[in-house]
């Protein structure tokens, strides 16, 4: 009894020690924003980080000291900007200064910065510039057949680790691909008209808007295809943002185990690009004007937690990238590989793809998605 007084002893003292610390790290900060940033530059503030984004923190916080954490006065008052500013961390890409149009970062994904270029392309209907972004220079790029690859990650990368097959292949009879979404309440500009319900700020719970019908489009050229497919259709970013990918992960898990013979994960999202001032961009493939541009985000272990196979989604992406290239070259925007590692784990068929941003409509998302399940389905299917 004795000891387990001590221990509970022990841990407020620690949880005490570790709030103080917070408060006298974060203290000058203006906002949540720059508390995060300063959290961000000590160990700590990563473990905190990791955990909240479902990215293995469960591996150095237990539950109680999260918990304690988020009754702190900074946590608790700036819950909401954090929980962005969390997302961010997932969603934005690295900086594509070196040849992509977007060059900076914002909360949610790219910032376009410069001046108009031949490719922009007048308001259109649900009132969102947009623009078609492509990669023209290699410098800064890893560059694989008419694939390029931005390494925002601290993980070793050059064009001869991509070489032969990717692992991942159809196996035996029974469900082959597995359709999630993380993010599942990410949704759309409507037209006027056609607006939806939101739940938050471009999110919705009505599933007919959000991630979960992109995931339905999918699941149906997928399975005319002849493929067997798994959708899930839950919401793991609501009723809370943080943790989405804890949960999703354990619903991972789930199906492979119940479903040996899925080899393939699509974890379905959305992007979001604005401008400096915060105008929403849609960004639409050059060769279809109807249909939202996509991007592979591929995860990997150079944030240093285990995932040792994570060039073979790598080689997944780049193959599915070719063969969408070969007809729609502008349908797929550079591939970005980020230290963390979005239950990418789970199988070397992983793929996390960004289907449109916030500024595309939802006819534009839902035709890129058709698309892009074509082509996912012929690459998989020819196996190369």
């Amino acid at each position: 009894m004795q000891k387990k007084r001590t221990g509970r002893m022990l841990c407020s003292l620690a949880l005490s020690a570790v709030t103080l610390w917070g408060v006298s790290v974060t203290a000058p900060a203006k906002d949540a924003r720059d508390a995060l940033r300063s959290l961000k530059d000590e160990t700590l503030g990563v473990m905190l980080l990791r955990y909240e984004r479902g990215d293995g923190g469960e591996d150095f916080l237990s539950l109680r000291t999260s918990l304690a954490l988020h009754a702190t006065p900074l946590l608790r008052e700036g819950e909401e900007n954090i929980a962005q500013a969390w997302s961010a961390e997932l969603e934005q890409k690295p900086d594509d200064s070196s040849g992509e149009t977007g060059d900076a970062q914002d909360s949610e994904g790219t910032v376009l910065a410069q001046e108009e270029t031949p490719d922009e392309i007048a308001v259109t209907e649900n009132g969102s510039p947009a623009r078609t972004l492509k990669a023209s220079d290699p410098s800064g790029y890893t560059v694989f057949g008419n694939v390029y690859i931005n390494n925002g990650s601290d993980a070793a990368l050059d064009a001869s680790m991509l070489a032969g097959d990717y692992a991942a292949k159809l196996g035996a009879e029974g469900p082959q691909v597995l359709i999630i979404h993380t993010h599942g309440s990410e949704s759309y500009t409507m037209p006027p008209g056609q607006e939806y319900d939101v739940s938050d700020t471009f999110r919705t719970l009505d599933t007919n808007c959000n991630m979960i019908r992109i995931g339905d489009e999918m699941a149906q050229v997928l399975t005319d295809a002849g493929i067997s497919v798994v959708h899930d259709r839950s919401l793991y970013d609501y009723p809370s943002y943080s943790g989405a990918y804890n949960r999703s992960l354990a619903s991972i898990e789930s199906y492979l185990q119940k479903y040996p013979s899925i080899s393939f994960v699509l974890d379905v999202h959305r992007d979001a690009v604005q401008d400096a001032n915060g105008q929403q961009f849609k960004l639409l493939c050059g060769e279809d004007k109807n249909a939202a541009q996509l991007e592979f985000v591929i995860g990997s272990n150079g944030g240093g937690l285990s995932h040792d196979l994570w060039r073979e989604n790598l080689k997944l992406a780049c193959a599915v990238q070719e063969t969408l290239y070969k007809d729609y070259p502008t349908l797929m925007r550079p591939i970005t590989v980020r230290n963390s590692r979005y239950n990418q784990h789970a199988t070397t068929g992983s793929l996390l793809v960004e289907v449109g941003t916030a500024g595309n409509s939802l006819e534009e998302a839902v035709n890129a998605a058709r698309l892009f399940a074509a082509g996912f389905a012929k690459t998989i299917q020819n196996g190369t």
